[in-house]
């Protein structure tokens, strides 16, 4: 049985302190790596110093999600803003190369009513297509998440399959799943299933529990057998913690600590 590899998001945990001082918490609370869903607010190389400084690797943050004041929820799919996700893609790849991460990925975008969902997906298609192929010279792996139609109601590919049908129709090397409990367990789908069934897929895997988006045991998922069932697997990447913890962090890591 393979040991488990824990990532944390800081941009989820540690919320009680400024996010550059996270990484040291994350390092003192037993973390060796990061991940993030933002690094764009701070220049690449202060991120990479707190990394370097607290002896941490960044695993993965997404490409930029366009401006959260004015309703985006990502670009990738959004006609008529392709120059926008390009440009991106550029700067995701500029943050990656400082902060050697090996891993960056994609907010796929909203939907609006009406809208035409065939044109919408021949954007994604090619956006991701472009982003696989730059990142990918630059030594980056791209992945792409589901994310759940509760918290976000007309987000674009709501489920695991709606992503692997991207994956597919893109063709695109190195261009894999995002594998994220939280969103499979809001949409009602089996955890342990859609993990056997995906795991050729899977390049990347967060998790929360559900409902709630809590530390595992504020809500129903089987967030520990199905940590067994990855370690036991053939599966070899990191697994990062994507909750908000209901207090303060460091009194929610008892998971840590537990045999898989």
């Amino acid at each position: 049985m393979a040991m488990l590899r824990f990532a944390a998001n800081i941009s989820w945990l540690f919320q009680e302190l400024a996010f550059l001082d996270r990484f040291a918490a994350a390092r003192a609370a037993g973390f060796i790596a990061v991940e993030m869903r933002s690094p764009y607010e701070y220049p690449p190389q202060e991120v990479a110093r707190r990394l370097r400084d607290n002896g941490l690797a960044c695993v993965l943050f997404n490409l930029p999600m366009g401006d959260r004041d004015r309703g985006d929820f990502g670009l990738a799919c959004r006609p008529f803003r392709e120059a926008e996700f390009r440009a991106g893609v550029e700067k995701a790849i500029e943050y990656a190369r400082v902060l050697e991460a090996p891993r960056v990925n994609c907010i796929a975008g909203t939907i609006a009513p009406g809208e035409d969902r065939e044109l919408l997906r021949d954007v994604l298609l090619e956006n991701v297509r472009f982003a696989a192929e730059a990142l990918g010279r630059a030594g980056v792996e791209l992945t792409m998440e589901p994310v759940n139609s509760i918290d976000v109601p007309n987000y674009f590919v709501p489920r695991n399959a709606d992503v692997v049908r991207v994956i597919e129709a893109a063709s695109a090397p190195g261009f894999g799943l995002q594998f994220d409990l939280y969103h499979t367990a809001m949409m009602g789908e089996d955890l342990a299933a859609s993990f056997d069934a995906l795991l050729p897929r899977i390049r990347h895997i967060q998790f929360a529990d559900a409902p709630g988006r809590g530390e595992p045991g504020t809500g129903q998922s089987p967030i520990a057998p199905v940590l067994a069932r990855i370690a036991a697997s053939t599966y070899a990447g990191w697994v990062s913690a994507e909750y908000r913890p209901t207090c303060e962090t460091l009194r929610t890591l008892a998971w840590m600590r537990a045999t898989y």
